[in-house]
């Protein structure tokens, strides 16, 4: 006989044993084996007969739960067999939780303390009500992007998305006892981190190791502008494109497949522990880009069940709920398997998860070939072409030379366009990696205060009249 997640073996009685029996009833259940050594052999217990009714009282009046304690005897040798059910609510001796995971007995702390304690209850982090979070101090900006993408989603009726902030918050669940829960702040407040801690995503540049960082960036605000702004701040800072042109319009090819990446961000924030107070973090090397986020699987999951086909089980269903309305996210289970079929489609390699202690990785490995076309370690690109400016991008040097300094919604109104997705992708993006612009903010490319002004090579490319 081997000691097991659900066995446990004890030589003699000691009352800090009840500890061990907490543990069970906190997990799976179990039985606490006494008068057994560590090797599984049967050495006798003694007193057993005080012992059959002495355990069941302290058990009772120390732990508040009901064990069976039979006597067992094997050629003369008498054990005692503690069995322990598994209990549906927290078990707590003197006001301890004990949780038995594996083979050990693990004292609950903290965040697991936190989550342990939830999920006895059958709640979520995100369900939890959030005392001093008010409807007036949200992001009246996203709850308009948040109707958009419902109405265009087709997952709300327009009747409910034209609802007061209030209403709509109640609509999708997201009050309890006149109080917003913990996930109104992470999906519409201008500022999570005041009430979340680590409610961001951080992002680094690494060269050949862990130590040789080059250069980071921390995006924050809400989960619907993280997720916009990480995905921009990766073009922009970290990801070598290659750019190609079609006649005028310009083609970029990055080494992680932009919709694979933006699906494997969903899910990191859909799923991440939020009670961990740790960031999201991407790490990006010469040949791949790696996402960590603190989470754990749903219980009795391994990494096989999270490959295969599963149901849905979203560790924050309120933030999930909010995303499926808004049409970013499936309920099907479906997010690693959409990453998969976006990679193989477009001929990059597999994605790799790798579970670990706290958290799990999700890894992109770039494209060897697209590697070799990238500009050497002198910045010598191949081949060695000026690509033609095109004319958005002309209008917008013209505009920065003429004016100075401009922010989005000057340019915007100067040049009389409504899509800001329009501007960043064929006026903005374009001048900036071609070097012909650059930030006024550069540490802070997402800041609601960003210019953008003219550099030395795009008054050059003016004045050489390489402007079409």
């Amino acid at each position: 006989m081997k000691e097991s997640q659900q066995t446990e073996f004890k030589r003699q009685w000691k009352d800090e044993w009840l500890k061990w029996i907490s543990a069970f009833a906190n997990a799976e259940g179990g039985v606490l084996i006494v008068g057994y050594d560590d090797h599984g052999q049967a050495v006798g217990v003694e007193q057993a007969s005080k012992l059959l009714e002495d355990i069941p009282n302290k058990v009772r009046d120390i732990l508040g739960i009901v064990v069976d304690v039979n006597l067992k005897v094997a050629d003369g040798i008498e054990t005692l067999h503690i069995q322990v059910p598994a209990y549906p609510y927290p078990v707590s001796y003197k006001g301890e939780y004990h949780y038995r995971s594996g083979s050990t007995k693990q004292e609950l702390k903290g965040a697991a303390l936190d989550r342990f304690l939830l999920r006895k209850q059958g709640l979520h982090w995100d369900a939890v009500p959030l005392p001093g979070l008010e409807v007036s101090s949200l992001d009246t900006a996203t709850f308009k992007k948040f109707s958009e993408l419902a109405i265009n989603s087709q997952r709300l009726p327009a009747s409910i998305v034209n609802d007061s902030p209030q209403l709509l918050l109640e609509r999708l669940r997201l009050t309890q006892n006149h109080y917003l829960k913990r996930a109104v702040a992470l999906l519409f407040h201008p500022d999570p981190e005041r009430f979340v801690t680590g409610a961001c995503i951080k992002i680094g540049a690494f060269g050949v190791n862990d130590a040789d960082l080059l250069h980071h960036d921390e995006v924050v605000g809400n989960l619907f502008t993280q997720i916009e702004n990480t995905i921009e701040v990766l073009k922009l800072k970290y990801l070598r494109a290659l750019i190609s042109y079609d006649e005028l319009y310009r083609k970029e090819s990055y080494p992680v497949p932009l919709a694979a990446l933006r699906e494997a961000l969903l899910n990191a924030v859909v799923h991440k522990d939020y009670a961990s107070a740790t960031a999201i973090q991407i790490s990006v090397y010469p040949d791949k880009l790696m996402i960590w986020n603190p989470g754990h699987l749903p219980e009795s999951w391994t990494l096989d069940k999270l490959m295969s086909k599963h149901a849905s089980c979203p560790f924050n269903p309120d933030i999930a709920n909010t995303f499926f309305r808004a049409g970013l996210i499936e309920s099907w289970g479906r997010g690693i398997e959409r990453i998969i079929d976006t990679c193989k489609q477009g001929n990059y390699p597999a994605p790799k998860w790798q579970l670990e202690p706290g958290g799990l990785w999700v890894v992109f490995e770039f494209p060897k070939e697209h590697l070799r076309q990238l500009p050497d370690e002198t910045g010598q690109a191949t081949p060695p072409v000026t690509p033609p400016v095109t004319p958005p991008v002309a209008t917008l040097l013209k505009l920065l030379a003429d004016k100075g300094e401009q922010g989005n919604a000057e340019i915007r109104e100067a040049m009389q366009l409504k899509d800001r997705r329009h501007l960043r992708d064929h006026y903005i993006n374009p001048a900036l990696e071609q070097g012909l612009i650059e930030y006024t903010l550069p540490k802070k490319p997402t800041s609601s205060k960003q210019k953008y002004r003219i550099t030395t090579l795009g008054i050059k490319r003016l004045n050489d009249k390489l402007i079409t």
